[in-house]
C-alpha cells in the first residue's frame, strides 16, 4: 500500500490540499459509505436512501462516476427515519421529523455555547 505523499496504485497522485485518509475517517460528515453498504448499515434498501434523497433529508455527495457517497452523520439520519417509518410514519412526515429534530439538537447546541460564553464573561467582569 503506498504511503502519505507517494502516489496511489493506479498512478494518481494524493490530493495535497485534503488532510490524511485517517483524519477524514473520524470526520462524521466524510463521505465514506458507498450506496450497498449504506443501505446496508441502515438496514434499509438503496430505494429508500434514494426517497430520503427525493425528501431532502439527506444528500449524498457523487463519486467521480457518479455513485452516491454516504456520511455517517448521513446514515444516523436515514436511521432514524427507518425507525420511524417501521412504527408507520409516511417517509415524507419521518423526513421532517428527523429535519426537525435535527434543526433542534443545533439550536440546543447553539445556547449551551452562548450560555457557555456568557458565564465565562460574567466570571471576566468580577
Amino acid at each position: 500500500m503506498p504511503s502519505e505523499g507517494q502516489p496511489y496504485a493506479d498512478g494518481r497522485q494524493p490530493d495535497q490540499d485534503r488532510p490524511p485518509v485517517a483524519d477524514r475517517l473520524d470526520d462524521d460528515h466524510f463521505p465514506a459509505y458507498t450506496m450497498g453498504r449504506a443501505a446496508e448499515l441502515v438496514g434499509a434498501t438503496p430505494a429508500f436512501l434514494r426517497a430520503l434523497g427525493e425528501a431532502r433529508l439527506i444528500t449524498p455527495t457523487r463519486s467521480g462516476g457518479g455513485h452516491r457517497r454516504y456520511s455517517r452523520h448521513q446514515l444516523r439520519l436515514a436511521a432514524r427515519a427507518r425507525e420511524l417509518v417501521d412504527q408507520g410514519t409516511p417517509v415524507d412526515a419521518a423526513c421532517r421529523i428527523v429535519s426537525l429534530e435535527e434543526q433542534l439538537e443545533r439550536a440546543e447546541r447553539a445556547n449551551e455555547e452562548l450560555r457557555r460564553g456568557e458565564a465565562g464573561t460574567v466570571r471576566g467582569h468580577r
